[in-house]
C-alpha cells in the first residue's frame, strides 16, 4: 500500500492494523451472526445453515482477507521467503482440524490424544491431496483445503451439541484461563517429547540447508526423518491446541525473531524458538488480562493482532531489501 498505492506510510500502518484485528475478531463475529440467524430455527436447518455459514466464511478469509494481502506483497510464490512454512501446513491447517476430533470426544483425557491423530490425519491427507512436498504452492493450497473441510465438521459436530456452543467460541478464540496442572502436565510431556525428537533430528536439517542432494549424500535418510517431524510436529500441535485452543502466529513469529538474531544452527535454533514463543504467550497473556481488566480478552486475539502485524511487517521489510538490491545492480 504504501510503495504501489501512495499511501503515506502512517496510513499503511494503520490499514495493515486494522486487518490484523478484523481477522483475530473473525471467529467471534462468525459465531455471533450463526447463533443470532439460527434462534428458533429447526435442529436440522439450524445444523446445516451454521455448516454453510461457517464454509463460506472461512473460504472468504483464505481466499480474500488472508489471501489478498500475502498475494500483493508477492510472498503467496511457491519460492518465498517463507515458502518453508507450507510443509508443515501452518496455524490455518493443523490447529484448525485439531478441533475436529476434540470437538467428537468428551472426555477430557481423550482430547490430547484425539488432537493428535487429528493432527496427522489432516497433515497425511494434505500430502496425500498435494502428491508430496515437491510443489510447495500445492501443498499449501491443499493444507488451506483440509482444514475448510474439517473445520466445517467441527462445526457440525459443535451445533448437534448446542450446550457446548459458547465453550467451542471460547477454544476457537483461544485462552490460558481454562489450563490447569493437569493440562500443564500433559503439555509438559509432550513438549519434551517432541523437543528431544527434533533435537535429535537436527544434523539433518542442517545438512538440509545445503540441498537434498548434498544431504542424502551425507547418508541422511530424509524420508524417515521427514515422517518423524511430521509426527512431532503433529504432537505438539496437538497437544497445545486440546489444551488451550487456537492461539495463532506464535510458532510463525518466535523463530523469525530468533533468525533476526544471527545466524545459527537448528538444534540452538529449536530451543531459543521454544523459549521465545513461551516468553511471547506469556506476553500476550499479561496484555489480554489488562487491557480490558477485570475482564480478559481471548489471547488468541492478541496474538493474531500483533503476530500478524509483525509478520507483515517483515515481508515489506525483506520486499523493500530485496528491491533495492535488485535495484542497486
Amino acid at each position: 500500500m504504501h510503495d504501489f498505492g501512495h499511501l503515506p506510510a502512517a496510513v499503511s500502518a494503520l490499514a495493515v492494523l486494522a486487518l490484523a484485528l478484523f481477522l483475530s475478531l473473525y471467529y467471534a463475529a462468525g459465531m455471533g451472526l450463526a447463533v443470532r440467524w439460527s434462534a428458533g430455527a429447526a435442529p436440522t436447518r439450524r445444523v446445516l445453515a451454521f455448516a454453510a455459514l461457517w464454509l463460506g466464511a472461512e473460504l472468504a478469509r483464505a481466499s480474500w482477507f488472508t489471501g489478498f494481502p500475502w498475494i500483493a506483497s508477492g510472498y503467496a510464490h511457491a519460492q518465498g521467503p517463507l515458502a518453508a512454512l507450507a510443509p508443515y501446513v501452518g496455524v490455518y491447517g493443523i490447529t484448525a482440524v485439531a478441533a475436529l476430533p476434540a470437538a467428537a470426544l468428551a472426555l477430557r483425557h481423550c482430547m490430547t490424544g484425539a488432537a493428535f491423530v487429528g493432527a496427522i490425519g489432516a497433515v497425511l491427507l494434505t500430502l496425500v491431496l498435494a502428491r508430496g512436498v515437491t510443489q510447495s504452492l500445492r501443498l499449501l493450497l491443499a493444507g488451506v483445503v483440509v482444514g475448510v473441510v474439517l473445520g466445517s465438521g467441527a462445526a457440525l459436530l459443535t451445533l448437534m451439541n448446542p450446550d457446548i456452543l459458547r465453550a467451542m467460541q471460547a477454544f476457537m478464540l483461544g485462552s490460558t484461563g481454562y489450563v490447569g496442572w493437569s493440562a500443564v502436565q500433559v503439555m509438559a510431556v509432550a513438549l519434551g517429547l517432541c523437543l528431544l525428537t527434533a533435537l535429535g533430528c537436527s544434523r539433518t536439517l542442517d545438512a538440509l540447508t545445503l540441498g537434498e542432494d548434498t544431504a542424502r549424500s551425507l547418508g541422511q535418510r530424509l524420508t524417515l526423518i521427514r515422517l518423524l517431524l511430521i509426527a512431532t510436529l503433529s504432537l505438539a500441535t496437538g497437544a497445545a491446541v486440546a489444551q488451550c485452543g487456537l492461539i495463532a502466529f506464535v510458532g510463525l513469529v518466535a523463530p523469525h525473531l530468533v533468525r533476526s538474531w544471527g545466524p545459527t544452527t537448528h538444534g540452538a535454533l529449536l530451543l531459543l524458538s521454544a523459549l521465545t514463543g513461551g516468553a511471547l504467550l506469556l506476553a500476550a497473556d499479561i496484555a489480554a488480562r489488562w487491557v480490558i481488566a477485570p475482564q480478559e480478552l481471548p489471547v488468541g486475539i492478541i496474538t493474531a493482532l500483533l503476530g500478524g502485524s509483525y509478520l507483515l511487517w517483515l515481508m515489506h521489510r525483506r520486499k523493500a531489501h530485496f528491491g533495492g538490491a535488485g535495484g542497486s545492480q
